[in-house]
């Protein structure tokens, strides 16, 4: 009678702002065994006002549920296969939970603006020099900022608060019943001070705001918090599994890269596009282009901070120009038709930054603009290249700033997805910036499952949760057209000097 191999899982979860994903690893394998996400249609965001962005965290919870469901019917999974658990989540939102831990309002997430002025006075009051030598950021627009706006706006909810929560610490809470946070999530709400190394007192002091609203810290990976017994019932889990990571999105990216020490970097280019680089000493940019937060891997004895470059208008253009340029043709063809032209588009160049304010440019929204362009010489061709020319570029300028706070850039890790399907966008990339860029096949939610794996000590580290990382493709930086590149990243940077 053949002998039934009993299979071994590692659970992540990944909850973004358009939905909640699941992937089940085989722990013996370390390949994605399944995957599924929820909402199939973009989740809703309400804005009741202008610039503002709430979902709601029981949202949250029914998609996890749905998504689980979907993955432990794909791997024919019981929940007593599954040997830790790992979230991945949307960074910098705010979830008010009271003393039943049930949410007291929707949450505010990532793209809400509110909370601006609140943070733009901390930082002039208290002083820059203060808040970037400890926080390494200004306060701006984060966690602790929206929190000032839920104290002035809505004081009689505020006094019923018990914790605030980050969107994955909610998640983590509906899975075991106890509140908790990490380091790296309160370095990303302005709430963790890197000189004392302790949550930000001299913050909490000035917005008012007692120290015991924030949950108990727990390390990044190990031993969280376990599945309680009710939130088994409810999702079919194995009451006490360990919960043994947690990191916010980009962080995790870059963990699902395998990118975790000094000058390493983990690129994504979607709708905007990011840069995250690791850096191996306390240092932050004095005009904050860039935020610097703690990496998953940061602890008191090892220095490993995440610099995290955004740029809005990344594939946001990319999609505009095949929109309203080039329709009746795919992306691929697309691709082939700007690659008709030559290195630096015969002279056309294209900022991109037509999707708001952009922080690389000290928070200026200088709108996207096209120039250079001859009606007797230019084609739809040269639009076409001169837009993935000007992503990369502004990707490039916010790299010089990331270089300046000391960090060795020679190698660029990313997915192969978005932006970095152009075999353009990315020789543009190698050739410019003058680092390898390495394509790989992962996502967040895998990236969480195997985190855990790291922090449940099934993997000995991250050499070997990461071992099985499917490396698809190497772009090295083409020395041969180096000077036409470097030219055409100068005009381009004329350009934008003009405008600023």
């Amino acid at each position: 009678m053949e002998e039934t191999v009993m299979k071994q899982y590692l659970l992540g979860f990944d909850l973004g702002s358009s939905s909640v994903k699941a992937s089940l690893v085989n722990i013996e394998n370390g390949q994605c065994a399944a995957a599924a996400f929820f909402p199939e249609k973009e989740a809703p965001i309400k804005a009741v006002q202008a610039g503002w962005a709430e979902q709601s965290p029981e949202d949250w919870w029914s998609y996890a549920k749905q998504a689980l469901a979907k993955v432990m019917k794909q791997a024919d999974a019981k929940g007593e296969d599954i040997k830790a658990i790992g979230i991945s989540y949307q960074m910098h939102g705010l979830v008010c939970v009271g003393k039943d831990l049930k949410p007291l309002r929707p949450a505010i997430i990532w793209c809400d603006s509110r909370a601006v002025p609140y943070g733009e006075r901390a930082f002039r009051e208290l002083g820059e020099e203060k808040c970037l030598s400890h926080l390494l950021n200004s306060p701006g627009n984060f966690t602790a900022a929206k929190l000032a706006w839920v104290k002035e706006n809505e004081p009689d909810l505020y006094q019923k608060i018990y914790k605030i929560l980050l969107p994955g610490d909610y998640l983590a809470l509906r899975l075991s019943g106890t509140p908790n946070t990490t380091v790296s999530g309160l370095s990303e709400g302005m709430l963790w001070d890197f000189k004392e190394n302790t949550p930000a007192q001299f913050l909490l002091d000035y917005y008012g705001f007692d120290k015991s609203l924030i949950a108990d810290i727990v390390p990044t990976f190990g031993a969280q918090s376990t599945v309680s017994a009710e939130a088994a019932a409810e999702l079919g889990l194995k009451a006490g599994t360990p919960i043994t990571y947690r990191g916010g999105d980009q962080p995790n990216n870059a963990l699902s890269l395998n990118v975790l020490n000094p000058g390493e970097i983990a690129a994504t280019a979607g709708t905007s596009g990011v840069v995250y680089g690791v850096l191996g000493e306390v240092n932050y940019d004095p005009k904050s282009r860039v935020n610097t937060f703690a990496h998953v891997n940061h602890t008191n004895d090892q220095t490993r901070l995440g610099v995290l470059l955004c740029v809005n208008g990344t594939g946001i253009l990319n999609a505009w120009v095949h929109r309203n340029i080039t329709p009746d043709i795919s992306y691929a063809e697309m691709n082939d038709l700007a690659a008709s032209v030559p290195i630096g588009s015969e002279g056309v160049t294209v900022v991109p930054f037509g999707n708001g304010a952009e922080r690389v440019l000290e928070n200026k929204e200088i709108g996207c603009s096209i120039s250079g362009l001859s009606f007797n010489k230019h084609s739809k061709a040269h639009l076409v290249r001169a837009a993935q020319e000007g992503i990369v570029f502004s990707f490039c300028y916010g790299m010089e700033i990331m270089q300046q706070m000391g960090m060795d850039i020679k190698k660029i890790h990313a997915g192969k997805a978005n932006m970095f399907l152009s075999p353009l966008f990315r020789n543009t990339l190698a050739g410019v910036s003058g680092a390898t860029i390495e394509l790989y096949d992962t996502d967040g939610s895998v990236g969480a499952a195997k985190g855990a794996g790291i922090g449940a000590g099934i993997y000995k580290d991250s050499q070997e949760a990461f071992a099985t990382l499917e490396k698809l493709e190497v772009i090295e930086p083409d020395a041969q057209n180096r000077d036409a590149y470097k030219a055409a990243y100068e005009n381009w940077k004329k350009r934008l000097n003009s405008l600023l």
